[in-house]
């Protein structure tokens, strides 16, 4: 398997991508082509890509909140064909290893679809293989009507450090907020 990740828009690649994001996003909150344009060219997102051969395993959205030295994964999403055979797994490994050699991020943050169901707890478990934490705080947005829960790995020395999931929503919301400016 081979990683690509890439920093600009890419018509090609975003073509061979967006069936496996929009399976998976595609009516649960996925963001437009047109927005996620716009975040390249505010050069706010890096897409990462899982090859198997030339066939698009797994990918991701990233995005960076500079100001407190975190990696958002915005999108995961793993094609049918490679689900529960590592291909996440492989691309959650892939976002630390490259946190890491990148040198940005202090930690990785992501949030959950909060909801009472098996789908629910598997994501929590999946995020859990790879050392994430779940927080306690349940955010609502005002836009949608899901709830959501916040995980977090941290990159640097102080693994044990404890973040409440307020203060990652406050980035992700910051986050999401300039994704949609200037669309």
């Amino acid at each position: 398997m081979e990683f690509k990740s890439i920093d600009h828009w890419d018509e090609r690649l975003w073509n061979r991508v967006k069936t496996v994001y929009t399976e998976a996003f595609g009516d649960k909150g996925a963001k437009s082509e047109k927005i996620i344009k716009n975040m390249f060219a505010q050069e706010l997102c890096v897409l990462h890509v899982l090859f198997d051969d030339s066939k698009v395993a797994a990918m991701a959205i990233t995005g960076a909140v500079k100001e407190s030295r975190s990696l958002v994964i915005d999108y995961l999403a793993v094609d049918e064909e490679y689900r529960n055979h590592g291909a996440g797994q492989k691309l959650v490994e892939y976002h630390i290893e490259w946190s890491l050699k990148e040198k940005l991020y202090d930690r990785i943050i992501i949030e959950v679809e909060y909801d009472e169901c098996k789908m629910y707890d598997g994501l929590v478990l999946f995020w859990g293989k790879s050392g994430f934490t779940l927080t306690d705080y349940i955010h609502h947005y005002r836009w949608v009507a899901e709830k959501y829960r916040a995980m977090y790995l941290v990159l640097n020395d102080n693994k044990d450090q404890s973040i409440e999931g307020e203060e990652i929503f406050k980035e992700i919301v910051t986050f999401h907020r300039l994704s949609f400016r200037g669309k």
